[in-house]
């Protein structure tokens, strides 16, 4: 378990070891409202079929220097980004991210997590650090096991999300579409769970096809709803949400 992070030792970035699989330099999708800069880490214990990033799955020990470098990016571009955002992968899967976290908010950027929710005990003692969080949502209950490859993740995400609907941290839920996960049905049901649970803010993602881990997942489904059917079910859901988004 990470400690508490107001109890943080000084860390200096060369210090630090966090594996740093990509970097987008300019994204203004992913922190609403903010030029951010996107580190994606490498690592992640889920096997979701549909992943079109399934080289960002191998764990790995981060190397001396690849935090500070990007650190030194972020410095170098302070008046080009509003916001950083730890992506992956799974990025609370590392130890040090904590620190990385605490050395962003000092350059002086709003700092954003794209996260699963497997470590709900990691997210907690990052939340105070963070500006805004976007949480993955598989499935439903045990769906949610069935659909990323792990048994027992669904009980750790559901503690998450806790986390979150209790917390002051602005965040969204996104949920990643591939029809050999969902049937129409199930996606509303999983939909308006969310929406009674107190989610205001929720994204629907079409999953890409054209790479996935798992080959079947690129194939077409014989039984997938038109996308008309999806659209459909957006409008009825919209009244539930503050913000609901189709993302192709």
């Amino acid at each position: 378990m990470i400690g508490p992070l107001l109890r943080l030792e000084p860390a200096e970035a060369a210090d630090l070891r966090l594996p740093v699989a990509s970097l987008t330099a300019l994204s203004t999708a992913d922190f609403p409202g903010r030029r951010a800069a996107v580190i994606h880490l490498q690592g992640c214990p889920l096997q979701c079929g549909y992943c079109e990033v399934s080289e960002m799955a191998a764990a790995r020990r981060g190397e001396p220097g690849e935090w500070e470098a990007m650190r030194d990016f972020l410095e170098a571009r302070r008046d080009e980004l509003d916001a950083v955002v730890f992506s992956g992968g799974e990025p609370t899967l590392h130890i040090d991210l904590p620190h990385a976290l605490e050395q962003a908010r000092r350059i002086g950027l709003a700092v954003g997590l794209h996260t699963a929710g497997p470590y709900p005990e990691r997210l907690e003692h990052l939340l105070p650090w963070l500006d805004w969080v976007a949480l993955d949502v598989k499935g439903r209950g045990r769906d949610f096991d069935r659909i990323c490859g792990r048994r027992g993740i669904w009980q750790q995400h559901a503690r998450s999300l806790s986390l979150l609907l209790e917390g002051d941290t602005p965040f969204e839920c996104r949920t990643t579409v591939h029809w050999k996960d969902f049937v129409l049905e199930d996606l509303e049901r999983l939909a308006m769970t969310l929406a009674d649970c107190g989610v205001r803010r929720y994204a629907l993602q079409v999953a890409r096809t054209e790479r996935c881990r798992d080959p079947d997942y690129c194939l077409p489904v014989a039984d997938a709803p038109p996308p008309e059917a999806l659209e459909a079910l957006v409008r009825r859901l919209t009244s539930h949400f503050e913000w609901l988004e189709l993302r192709h």
